[in-house]
């Protein structure tokens, strides 16, 4: 019964272990998962299945009370995100004040994206009619998501 016992609580002492300090599943969780299976399999053989449904019971009785214990401590609180983040991470093109038919000039070669300008304010724009040359006058025709179509302006 020594040899079961100890399978068993290695085994939850390995599978905690991998649980709260090693990261990933790894050697750890692999030996505690044996160590416990183990010693369950081998209380049923050795023991009957009266004494093996009682070493299961209660080995997974301690596993749960361990993990509501594990679970309460101030290692999670450690490892947790409080913060919330409220902020997105690009502002839509409508935030930026870029509107359909704003007119602007391209910084880059549009291949079909790079940077266009228009007023003060640069940003990521896309071809929608193939290549467009840099320090070439461009005009938004439509915004899809975050994403800004130009064409180039055609002189008139």
């Amino acid at each position: 019964m020594g040899l079961v016992i100890t399978l068993i609580l290695l085994g939850i002492l390995l599978l905690f272990a991998e649980l709260t300090v090693i990261p990933g599943f790894g050697i750890a969780g692999v030996l505690g998962l044996a160590g416990f299976a183990g010693g369950i399999v081998l209380a049923f053989t050795k023991f009957g299945t009266t004494v093996g449904f009682i070493v299961l019971f209660s080995a997974l009785a301690l596993s749960g009370i361990l993990l509501f214990f594990t679970l309460r401590s101030k290692t999670w609180r450690k490892i947790t995100l409080k913060d919330n983040i409220d902020e997105k991470a690009l502002p839509s093109p409508e935030e930026k004040g870029i509107s359909v038919g704003m007119e602007g000039i391209s910084l880059t070669r549009l291949n079909p994206a790079g940077n266009g300008r228009f007023g003060d304010t640069t940003v990521e724009v896309r071809s929608s009619e193939g290549l467009i040359q840099a320090k070439t006058p461009i005009k938004v025709v439509y915004i899809e998501g975050l994403s800004i179509f130009v064409v180039p302006v055609e002189n008139n």
